[in-house]
């Protein structure tokens, strides 16, 4: 599949099998030498590895550029791609780096990516890939990537317009220690609020910088695009994760500030969480803003189908996180430092979705229905067939007869985990539990949890979900210092990632061997068959 081009016929063949297992691993948590996964040697070698230990599906987080936090989920554009994933090996086969560039690397910690340094000496080096791109690119390659940028620019020359303005806004917030420098709060009014002649002069002063953007999008496309076909080619399929909201200061809000809840001075006025609950006595208030629906719904939910067809040009399969959110949302009052005066405001998510499947056919979605789940979440998610999320974790601290997340209720339009990223590895999980909840597990199960990661992996390969996906972390049998993210905190997370030499043949041989037993096995078939 060329890149920017999306095939319909083939997506609609690329649906979830009917008993496969797989794999929870983000990129950037992929070994390497550069203290960052990316989408060069390793991430091949990821994929060979799913294959030779019998797995089919390949999940992933959001691959757009992180803001806030470091997070996927708070990105600075939802459709463009990451520019620390570029494989700066590959830049240097396609001549656009000196081989010795890659020696400015600092020495940095196989199990840990330091976000910090990467931008002191990842982004120079693309930098200067980038222009050296742009001065010698010549003939097909030089073509290819004027056809890309005509192709996306729908939403890429904003982008790129929106990075070289922040990047000079953050340098000015950075002399004043100022933090949290949105576009909305930080920038000159004129251009935070788009007017025509200060986007004229903005573009003026930022000079070449779109460019470099431009550039490092293509980078990130044509890599992850080769990427993906060398799965499919091999049978294994990539589960996206579409984020339902997006973050204030990105690219999405700053273009198109009349499909948010703004008011006209770019401020917010009603922001996403959730009530308060079991778990926390005033909510959790998240921030981003919500969304005008009704300007949503006029335009055709225009903006929701380029954002789901451009993700669908990069996965096979879409994780749609906060399902909940497509049939009613929590809204929250901008100036109410928590989320207890909140509301549920409705949202028109059957009308999306049948737009959607007019548009392409069956949808390939799988629904995040965790939390408070409701009867019209419920029935959203089965009117149009998706398949559900279940989670061991969740089952096993609750052991009641309701409890939806233990085997016995599983069903088979579902997804079982032991966990997500956003939950413990299974053995911080267990260590951390106390003694009466380990007897009831033991209890329960007739015998206790004797390697708790492998133990959980068993239940899910053995459940009647159609599908099991295993976090990376407890393949490897790792405790709580591999967990990816912890909710609620803001540093620390999306840090994760492991070294190959953890890798072995017996690790191979005993997944496989595990998958095949539970007839969870990769199909001999071809793709297509899918």
């Amino acid at each position: 599949m060329a890149t920017g081009t999306l095939d319909v016929a083939l997506m609609q063949r690329l649906a979830l099998p009917d008993r496969t297992s797989g794999i929870l691993l983000h990129p950037t948590s992929l070994p390497g030498p550069n203290g960052i996964g990316s989408l060069g040697r390793a991430a091949y070698r990821f994929v060979d590895f799913l294959v030779a230990s019998q797995q089919t599906l390949w999940q992933i987080l959001p691959l757009s550029p992180p803001g806030f936090g470091d997070s996927p989920y708070s990105a600075f554009c939802s459709v463009a791609g990451n520019p620390r994933l570029i494989s700066l090996n590959q830049l240097v086969e396609a001549g656009d780096l000196e081989p010795a560039a890659l020696g400015e690397a600092a020495a940095s910690d196989p199990w840990r990516v330091d976000f910090e340094a990467l931008e002191s000496w990842k982004m120079p080096l693309l930098e200067h890939a980038a222009r050296q791109f742009l001065q010698s690119a010549t003939g097909p390659r030089k073509r290819a990537f004027e056809e890309f940028c005509h192709y996306h620019a729908s939403w890429l020359d904003d982008y790129a317009l929106f990075m070289s303005i922040k990047e000079e806004f953050d340098r000015r917030a950075a002399a004043e220690h100022y933090w949290g420098a949105s576009w909305n709060t930080y920038w000159d009014r004129d251009i935070a609020l788009r007017e025509p002649a200060a986007l004229r002069r903005w573009t003026d002063l930022v000079g070449d910088r779109p460019r470099l953007h431009c550039v490092w999008q293509y980078y990130f496309f044509e890599q992850w695009t080769a990427l993906r076909q060398y799965a499919n080619e091999r049978g294994v399929l990539i589960i996206g994760d579409m984020p339902i909201f997006v973050a204030l200061d990105s690219a999405d809000v700053w273009v198109n500030p009349g499909l948010f809840a703004l008011d006209a001075h770019g401020r917010e006025q009603l922001v996403a969480g959730v009530p308060p609950d079991y778990f926390s006595p005033t909510g959790q208030r998240w921030g981003n803003p919500l969304y005008n629906w009704d300007a949503m719904r006029a335009d055709g939910f225009g903006w929701w189908m380029r954002r789901f067809l451009a993700l669908l040009e990069l996965v096979d399969i879409v994780r749609i996180d906060h399902f909940r959110g497509f049939a009613a949302c929590w809204a929250i009052p901008a100036d109410e430092p928590t989320a207890v005066h909140g509301q549920w405001v409705p949202v028109p998510g059957e009308a999306l979705f049948r737009t959607l499947r007019r548009e392409i056919g069956d949808l390939p979605f799988l629904a995040e229905d965790l939390g408070l789940i409701t009867p019209d979440v419920e029935a959203l998610r089965d009117h149009f067939g998706f398949p559900g999320m279940r989670l061991l974790q969740v089952g096993l601290e609750d052991i009641q007869p309701d409890n939806i997340h233990l085997p016995e209720h599983h069903v088979f339009n579902s997804v079982v985990y032991p966990g997500t990223h956003d939950n413990n590895t299974a053995l911080g999980w267990y260590s951390a539990l106390s003694a009466a909840k380990k007897d009831a597990i033991t209890q329960y199960l007739g015998e206790p949890l004797s390697d708790p990661p492998w133990d959980l992996m068993q239940l899910c390969m053995q459940s009647s979900a159609r599908a099991a996906i295993v976090p990376m972390q407890d393949i490897l049998r790792l405790g709580s210092e591999a967990r990816m993210n912890t909710p609620a905190t803001t540093t620390g997370n999306w840090r994760w990632r492991f070294p190959f030499a953890c890798i072995t043949d017996r690790l191979i041989d005993e997944l496989g061997e595990m998958t095949a037993d539970f007839e969870r096995a990769r199909s001999p078939a071809p793709l297509s068959a899918f």
